[in-house]
């Protein structure tokens, strides 16, 4: 590093010539939070060099980019993420992320840590290496999410993490799910939280809802970032306590437009202040784009677009601790770089990734090294036995009518009502009821063949027929199944146990489509193109089976997660996430 600093002065001196220039653009100063105009950035060895006017850096080998009429801003960072939700491999993933301008992920690879543990973050952490884009990871935190309420198929200890911290480019602690186990000093949590401080590195979080107790509780346990701020008045009382804000914007939910409020219109300093996108599915990217499309909601809620793009660029950096390498288009810094035609757009054309041109009009000129997978780590589906439609039937003592505790889902939201519902009984079954949009669910075993089957119920997906399956199912990615017959759940159910995971839908015991992703059972090994063709088959399916709703499939992978309020399905049964206690499905 030395060296290239030397190289640099140089370079600013006019003593060597420059690798690139890129002249007479519109600077985005995310330091200033101003525009410059008629602006020469010079890149070095990777490095940007010079600012300015930067004639006298260009000679026969320089490779000069015209910027008229384009402004040059830092590459987006995003600073929480969760790569496997794309269905994506890493290096599949970079490639629509670069595309869209983002150069920097901070991705928790908490998914498939659940499926396969360290070798599974190992994996993802590694593969990252390879690709232009930069990849940064924050070690799993809560594998499994909760104690004693589910069974993933791994574990990691506090000591597993304490050896991910001192990986090449793990730069903090994964998201802090277990919440209650920090305010109320659970030993591992405070020793996976101490570890990481000792080490200078960042404690990410999550706190969905609490009392302000537990919440300062918790800010003070060192953990200083939240993603599941959903209201402008959290989003408040966060940020004055010192959290970092990181507002979302995925697939599934949508909090731009009311967290973004605490700028626009309670006007408070946004230095502490990220966008992020947390979960986004493969037609969303092609689609909307990546980070970019949450700077453009900013600015269409009407934040500026200068300030719109610190939030997506240096105020990440800052966070991490990477602010004297990257967010910023200042001297010495990494050159991350994205030309753009239109700030309210935030499209584009031309993309530098670690002074590589990675993008020119739009299309993609990386090279890139194809992603390789371990055949194990393609056979996670392990349930005991075939299912049978028998497997589904819940069974009571009482006769004609039961009242049952179930989920209620909210579209858009990662969250969840607990729903409480009279249900009829034939011949000793509890039955669902489509006059009030209640169908079955299921949630099986997949990681340790030991044959539980928990069974519930959910209101809120509008399903008219057939069933639908997934091996992604947050955070256990246990196999869970909903239907509005016990023959399709059982078809749906086996049909992924064959083909390695994914997500399916099926009627009358054919199959309408299907999403194969069989690396964790969470992860195509496929083109984006082809995984987009295969999700829009998916989402068509969905439709024809009766739901109306915006990605039900992002939703519903989401009915096992048990950290966010207020009720979940797990292996083990029905989950209240207010009392983190299993429940009975049939009420006493």
């Amino acid at each position: 590093m030395r060296n290239t600093r030397q190289l640099l002065r140089k370079t600013a001196l006019g003593e060597e010539k420059a690798d690139i220039v890129i002249q007479n653009g519109t600077l985005v100063n995310v330091i200033t939070r101003e525009l410059q105009d008629n602006i020469d950035v010079a890149i070095k060895n990777n490095h940007i060099a010079f600012i300015g006017k930067a004639d006298h850096l260009i000679d026969s080998k320089t490779k000069v980019i015209d910027a008229k009429d384009k402004y040059i801003a830092p590459g987006l960072m995003d600073g929480h993420m969760h790569v496997e939700s794309t269905m994506l491999t890493v290096t599949e993933f970079s490639k629509a992320a670069l595309l869209k301008g983002t150069t920097s992920i901070f991705m928790d690879p908490h998914e498939i840590a659940n499926v396969l543990g360290t070798e599974g973050v190992r994996l993802m952490h590694e593969e990252g290496k390879n690709t232009p884009l930069r990849v940064f990871t924050t070690f799993p935190s809560c594998v499994p999410a909760t104690n004693g309420l589910e069974d993933a198929g791994s574990e990691l200890t506090a000591e597993d993490i304490e050896e991910g911290l001192t990986w090449d480019g793990v730069v903090g602690l994964g998201e802090v799910m277990n919440f209650p186990g920090v305010v109320y000093d659970d030993p591992k949590m405070i020793d996976e939280i101490e570890a990481t401080i000792a080490k200078n590195k960042t404690v990410t979080g999550h706190f969905p809802d609490g009392t302000p107790e537990m919440l300062q509780a918790y800010i003070a346990s060192g953990v200083d970032s939240c993603h599941e701020t959903v209201t402008r008045e959290q989003g408040l009382e966060k940020a004055r306590l010192g959290m970092h804000i990181q507002i979302r914007e995925g697939s599934a939910w949508h909090d731009v437009k009311e967290v973004i409020k605490v700028i626009t219109e309670d006007e408070i300093d946004s230095t502490n202040i990220s966008l992020v996108t947390d979960d986004v599915y493969p037609q969303t990217l092609m689609e909307k784009g990546h980070l970019n499309h949450v700077v453009r909601r900013a600015i269409e809620e009407g934040v500026d677009p200068v300030e719109a793009i610190q939030l997506g660029t240096i105020n990440t950096a800052r966070y991490y601790h990477l602010d004297k390498e990257l967010g910023s288009i200042t001297p010495g810094k990494l050159a991350d770089i994205i030309l753009i035609d239109d700030l309210n757009e935030m499209e584009p054309s031309t993309v530098i990734a670690n002074g590589q041109v990675v993008v020119v009009n739009h299309e993609l000129v990386a090279s890139y090294t194809p992603a390789s997978y371990p055949e194990s780590v393609k056979q996670t589906v392990n349930i005991q036995r075939p299912l049978t439609p028998t497997d589904f039937s819940l069974t009571t003592k009482k006769e004609e009518f039961v009242e049952v505790n179930g989920i209620k889902v909210i579209e858009n939201s990662a969250r969840t009502e607990k729903m409480i519902a009279k249900l009829p009984v034939v011949n000793g079954v509890v039955q669902m009821d489509m006059e009030q949009d209640i169908v079955q669910l299921a949630c099986i075993d997949r990681h340790h063949q030991s044959g539980d089957i928990s069974l519930g119920f959910v209101q809120g997906f509008s399903l008219k027929k057939g069933a639908v399956a997934s091996t992604v199912a947050h955070d256990s990615h246990n196999l869970l199944v909903m239907g509005t017959n016990q023959e399709d759940m059982a078809f749906a159910a086996n049909e992924l146990a064959k083909t390695g995971g994914g997500m399916i839908a099926v009627l009358d015991g054919r199959v309408l489509a299907h999403v194969s992703m069989p690396i964790a059972g969470l992860m195509s090994d496929q083109s984006l193109e082809t995984v987009v063709e295969q999700v829009q088959q998916l989402e068509q399916a969905w439709k024809e089976l009766g739901s109306p709703l915006h990605a039900p499939f992002m939703t519903f992978s989401l009915v096992a997660l048990p950290v966010i309020p207020e009720v979940r399905i797990s292996n083990r049964g029905l989950v209240d996430v207010t009392t983190f206690e299993l429940i009975d499905v049939i009420r006493k």
